[in-house]
């Protein structure tokens, strides 16, 4: 199965904009998804999997609707049939500098400012090159291939910032 990110419409059958309930609807074919609501901020995260790759749906918006999309690498010494592809490279599976130099060919710009989290402004994609894991690494440290990616609304990063306002990381 392949999983397509669109940004910044969403990511497989999840659209943002989407309703909690059709968020629901449209993983439920995945199995049972969690929903989890956050006390302290309003906000409701839908937590499910597709196969061996995690899957967070983020209503950020008082849970009124999705406001991103986020998928996780289903971890070392799992395997899954799922491909999570952008522009028909699957992003767990190509090196992640490989995957930043395509973005930056079709006029995209990455901003690496924190290397563990580059993302790309404007189409509001975010990738995370962290884990704890045993995996192959560059020189510098970072796993070669990225961890998660998200996609966000096309102002993601002008306000967020891997989900949390702005205001709120001063």
């Amino acid at each position: 199965m392949d999983l397509v990110l669109e940004p910044p419409r969403g990511a497989g059958p999840v659209r943002l904009g989407m309703t909690l309930d059709e968020a629901v609807e449209a993983v439920a074919s995945w199995g049972i998804p969690e929903i989890a609501y956050d006390h302290d901020d309003p906000s409701t995260t839908i937590h499910t999997a597709c196969d061996e790759t995690g899957v967070n749906v983020l209503l950020e918006d008082a849970g009124k609707s999705v406001t991103a999309v986020e998928l996780w690498w289903p971890g070392e010494g799992r395997h899954t049939d799922v491909r999570v592809l952008l522009d028909g490279d699957d992003v767990f599976t190509t090196p992640a500098e490989d995957l930043f130099q395509r973005a930056e060919n079709r006029g995209w710009t990455v901003d690496r400012t924190d290397h563990e989290y580059p993302f790309v402004p404007g189409v509001s994609l975010g990738f995370t090159r962290q884990t704890s894991q045993e995996v192959p690494r560059t020189r510098g440290g970072l796993p070669l291939y990225v961890t998660s990616v998200l996609v966000g609304g096309e102002h993601y990063y002008g306000e967020h910032y891997y989900g949390e306002p702005l205001a709120s990381l001063v």
